[in-house]
């Protein structure tokens, strides 16, 4: 037990040493035989996390002019037609995606295009911008979340180790108390041992005592009868 909560408070020692980065940067991928120019940013999480995560923006966050949120999903690539994100640009936005996990993490890789042009840092610099930001803080709310979960296991190993700790701070208590017990057993036994020995010795004197008393009763009796029969004899002696 001590041995498990060593391992698991050095793991999350471990975690909270690593500074976890919010970089974006440019990226052109190929989509269905179409390069798109587009950002990527590289999350150091598990990437079924992110994915998932991703997906919920997509679907929650990014608006869509006929009301209806419909992220559509295709062998790893998301889209949503006519999409709107008005931090972006007021008009509409065909945006597509992809989550590939990577060695250090999960990398999020999205191209929007404006119909006009696909946001990149050199032709719409404003709109570049305005994207990493919201890539930027997806990232940095999955930390905080991440962050939010180590704590909660660590609160949990802490709580662990405070019961352990009283447990055996009790069974130290429990010791001490049956050591205490035992020594006043062991005075008791002690004195009632002094006792018994007592009660022997009296018993042997008593003993020697009766014997004595036997004899001197037996005496006695011999004496009575003796005496008895002298009473007996003087009948004889009438004349």
């Amino acid at each position: 037990m001590k041995s498990l909560l060593l391992s698991v408070a050095f793991m999350l020692i471990a975690s909270f040493g690593f500074a976890q980065k919010t970089n974006v940067e440019e990226a052109e991928l190929t989509v269905n035989n179409v390069p798109r120019k587009g950002q990527r940013i590289s999350i150091q999480l598990d990437h079924k996390l992110v994915e998932k995560a991703w997906q919920n923006y997509l679907k929650e966050k990014v608006g869509k002019l006929t009301g209806k949120n419909i992220l559509q999903s295709n062998k790893g690539i998301y889209t949503i037609e006519q999409g709107k994100i008005e931090s972006i640009a007021p008009t509409p936005l065909r945006i597509v995606s992809s989550v590939i996990a990577s060695e250090t993490g999960t990398l999020v890789w999205w191209s929007l295009d404006m119909g006009s042009a696909y946001v990149n840092k050199d032709a719409t610099p404003t709109q570049y911008q305005a994207a990493e930001t919201i890539l930027k803080e997806f990232a940095r709310q999955l930390y905080r979340e991440d962050i939010a979960r180590q704590v909660a296991d660590a609160e949990k190993v802490l709580a662990n180790t405070q019961a352990e700790e009283t447990r055996v701070i009790k069974a130290a208590d429990d010791i001490k108390r049956n050591i205490e017990k035992n020594k006043q057993r062991k005075i008791q036994l002690e004195a009632e041992l002094a006792q018994n020995a007592q009660e022997l010795t009296q018993l042997n004197l008593d003993t020697e005592n009766n014997v004595k008393q036997q004899a001197t009763a037996k005496q006695n009796v011999e004496n009575m009868r003796q005496a008895v029969e002298v009473v007996k004899n003087k009948v004889n002696l009438i004349e």
